[in-house]
């Protein structure tokens, strides 16, 4: 028997063969509208519903199942696309099932469980025109993604998975037949779907000239795993596995803890630094962990490094917190309010600064590296505190021209060349474009509304459009915070992800914003749907950079801004469809 499913990818969908041992079968839909159909009870009211999905749209526990469209998934080689195979158990009782994907020749194919994470409070200061799971929030949202092939579905609830194909630069073009198949009741039944995966003659380069920053936070790392600190090989087992899964989702610079740039005091701080005061004023510096990090991270692929900041955030008025030991235990080297234009800092960094120099020369990366000044100034105060830290790198650390990136805002710091790379927020990229003055962009907590955001509650579309923007808009780079942050904001305590995503600081952080990956139990991150969804719209800007898409080319004409810009899967699929086919 077969039937038409239901899959919408880049444009996507294939034919759906059912077989099944013992179930009785309902008879295939009139129309390519619905979802296949299965009864496999004595009591034929109780059904199990089939259907493929797209991977930008958000499947809840109650969504109603999905209807058929048209059309392949169109996947370049060299790149990726994902699907999601989905059931709905129509049945009083509980439903345990298998998925796996058989056939599509030399295409590499995962399978990953879809979990479901609380969320209470979701985004303010947002049109619902721009919020998705309105029917269904709050409630539990799509997100973790587990390596998992078996699930439960509940009575009257969904069950997904999560689809990835890879695709060889070397594949032959064509179309493939990725059969997904479910077995369930013990594997004495089954379904299965077709889907059908065309292979572009087009192969995806690696995208270049645009780096993208993650911040990475090892002190979530060990006080997740309760590991010990740098002394503790399983910590750096751990950091290779996060490292990886970066440089997989296209992070291509490696942030590097040289100091703990964290304005609340830690007890475990993560510095890879050791700094000792064998006198007052008189410091002496050993950067073998910092080696050690960077040889990692090297081994994982990086070439390319961004080291802390000097000066605090929010204002760049006190010194960064950096820690020594005394008596077995961390303690700074400063009052957290120190000047940090003040003698005492400047004694600290014109002893550091020359060493730190050498090191880098030494292991090759001074000109692979990003240096930052302070995080997020603002204000006339700021400004000032600002000039005056740059001055001084530009005097004691001349070989930071250049390389100085810094999220800040205020279109003066672009104006006066205060910053080499400066990274306005999207919401005050319009003044750098109107002025043509190079940055990169950001986005974190804000700005919300109709800017492009990858919270748990944005659109996935939305998320998807993010490698179109950067492109067409000319950002040179990104930059966000949240990778791993699992602390209470500002505070040394562990929040649990799965059940808190805000940094216990709702509404100021949004859901989602701290955090792209979970904690998994292995010492490997659970990705999340949002990580997969902007880790291919990075890919969608390689795929543009590849094709030699001009910025201005018409077929790109409806960005208009970071609040003005397409959001439907549709515009997706037809643009991309365009590119492939150059």
């Amino acid at each position: 028997m077969v039937i038409t499913s239901c899959l919408l990818g880049l444009a996507v969908a294939g034919l759906g063969l059912f077989s099944v041992s013992t179930a009785a079968i309902a008879d295939a839909p009139s129309s390519a509208s619905g979802p296949l159909v299965v009864k496999p009870d004595a009591d034929q009211s109780q059904t199990v519903r089939f259907w493929l999905e797209s991977s930008l749209k958000r499947v809840y526990l109650k969504s109603a199942p999905g209807s058929a469209a048209a059309g392949p998934i169109l996947a370049p080689r060299g790149g990726q696309v994902s699907f999601q195979a989905c059931l709905r158990n129509d049945r009083m009782f509980p439903l345990n099932v298998t998925c796996s994907i058989t056939g599509g020749g030399d295409l590499k194919t995962r399978v990953r469980m879809v979990g479901y994470v609380p969320v209470r409070l979701g985004s303010t200061d947002t049109p619902a025109s721009d919020l998705e799971g309105g029917d269904f929030m709050p409630g539990l949202v799509p997100d973790p993604l587990y390596d998992h092939q078996l699930s439960t579905a509940g009575p009257y609830e969904n069950c997904v998975f999560w689809i990835t194909v890879q695709v060889p630069a070397d594949a032959k073009p064509g179309p493939r037949e990725l059969n997904v198949h479910w077995s369930f009741h013990e594997g004495t039944k089954s379904a299965d779907l077709r889907q059908v995966v065309n292979v572009t003659e087009f192969v995806v380069k690696p995208r270049k000239d645009f780096p993208v920053v993650h911040w990475f936070r090892g002190e979530a790392l060990w006080d997740h795993y309760k590991t010990g600190m740098w002394e503790d090989e399983k910590v750096w087992e751990i950091h290779r596995n996060y490292m990886e899964n970066l440089l997989s989702h296209g992070t291509d610079v490696m942030m590097v803890p040289l100091f703990f740039a964290r304005r609340e005091t830690f007890v475990r701080p993560c510095q890879l630094l050791i700094v000792n005061e064998p006198s007052p004023g008189k410091y002496e510096f050993d950067f073998k962990l910092v080696k050690r990090y960077v040889d990692l991270a090297k081994e994982v692929g990086f070439d390319r490094f961004e080291w802390s900041h000097f000066w605090i955030y929010w204002g760049a008025r006190n010194p960064v917190r950096v820690y020594t030991q005394k008596d077995g235990k961390h303690v700074m080297l400063w009052s957290p309010e120190s000047d940090g234009h003040g003698p005492e800092f400047h004694n600290f960094l014109k002893q550091f600064l020359p060493p730190f120099h050498d090191f880098l020369v030494k292991e090759g990366i001074l000109e692979k590296s990003y240096f930052h000044v302070s995080d997020e100034p603002s204000g006339g105060e700021s400004l000032e505190n600002y000039r005056k830290a740059r001055a001084f790198l530009n005097q004691n650390a001349p070989w930071t021209k250049g390389k100085v990136i810094d999220a800040l805002s205020e279109i003066e710091y672009g104006r006066e060349n205060l910053t080499d790379h400066p990274i306005p927020i999207i919401s005050s990229a319009d003044a750098y474009i109107k002025e043509k003055i190079p940055h990169w962009v950001y986005f974190c907590c804000a700005p919300r509304g109709m800017y492009l955001q990858r919270l748990l509650d944005t659109p996935l579309p939305k998320i998807r459009m993010a490698g179109f923007l950067f492109y067409r808009l000319g950002a040179r780079g990104f930059l966000h915070w949240g990778y791993n942050y699992w602390h209470a904001l500002e505070q040394e305590k562990l929040i649990d992800p799965f059940s808190d995503s805000t940094g216990a600081c709702w509404p100021g952080i949004p859901p989602g914003d701290p955090f792209v990956v979970y904690p998994g139990p292995d010492g490997k991150p659970v990705d999340s749907i949002r990580w997969e969804v902007f880790a291919e719209a990075l890919q969608d800007y390689a795929i543009l950079q590849t094709a030699g898409i001009k910025p201005d080319d018409p077929m790109l004409g409806d960005i208009k801004s970071y609040a003005d810009f397409p959001r439907s899967e549709q515009w997706l699929n037809e643009t991309l469809r365009k590119v492939l086919a150059k």
